[in-house]
């Protein structure tokens, strides 16, 4: 069985975020792999042990990335494409097309990934990934099975499973509950070390900046205001609710 598996590296979830002429400050932060996709990586290990075949990564971020990538080589997986070009990087949209386009040719049977990253909370590169692809996605899944070419997953319906079905080829994304994420062994770690990690510009990958430019941007970045007290509403049911619908509306403008 041919895996991929889309990885991130993203800022370690326990760093305080520091804004600094209007761009999150990076020096001294320390970097992990967006744990939604460890849980995608450890998934796409127990499922090669299983069938056989390959785990192969793939990664877009700057050189640093590469850290993540031995880990989860550590972890278990076979090999990986690094896209490590400034030119190549963007939002989600340029995400996407940059992955489709180093897929392109290659046969896969599933390719796996985090439900969002935690560091912009965006859950939309895989699911965009699979519809260029033409091949059906499952998201935020809990279990997965894989019968022949039939596969199975669960997914958390706010309290319920919901059961969903499909065939291979398919991208599925990890939810929280999928699996345990195995931590790398002595002999994994020197292991990872002599895999193989293939880095790819825009040349190798035929595509140019224009080609993939993204479709947003990013005015402003800013911290969350600071969190004051709390307000109690008082009165009739019907009057808090009028009140606090007239505060969201009018003082957080969330409407």
């Amino acid at each position: 069985m041919n895996i991929l598996v889309c990885l991130k590296q993203t800022f370690d979830t326990e760093e305080k975020i520091v804004v600094e002429n209007g761009k999150v400050k990076e020096d001294g932060v320390q970097f992990i792999i967006n744990p939604y996709d460890e849980y995608a990586v450890e998934e796409a290990i127990v499922l090669r042990d299983k069938f056989g075949g390959t785990v192969t990564l793939l990664t877009i971020g700057p050189a640093r990335a590469e850290e993540a990538i031995r880990k989860a080589l550590a972890m278990g997986a076979d090999e990986a494409i690094h896209i490590s070009d400034e030119t190549l990087f963007g939002d989600e949209y340029t995400a996407s097309k940059v992955l489709a386009k180093a897929i392109e040719g290659k046969s896969f049977d599933i390719i796996l990934a985090g439900n969002q990253a935690v560091d912009d909370g965006s859950g939309q590169v895989a699911v965009r990934l699979a519809e260029l692809l033409g091949i059906p996605h499952i998201a935020t899944i809990t279990k997965l099975t894989i019968d022949g070419s039939k596969v199975t997953a669960e997914r958390d319906a706010e309290g319920d499973v919901e059961v969903v079905e499909a065939t291979l080829p398919v991208l599925v994304t990890a939810q929280q509950g999928l699996n345990e994420p195995r931590y790398p062994s002595l002999i994994g770690i020197r292991k990872a070390n002599k895999k193989p990690v293939a880095v790819l510009g825009a040349g190798e990958l035929g595509l140019s900046a224009s080609d993939v430019a993204a479709k947003t941007e990013v005015l402003e970045t800013t911290l969350p205001p600071e969190k004051t007290g709390g307000r109690m509403l008082e009165g009739e049911l019907a009057d808090q609710v009028k009140e606090l619908v007239h505060m969201l509306k009018n003082e957080e403008k969330l409407f």
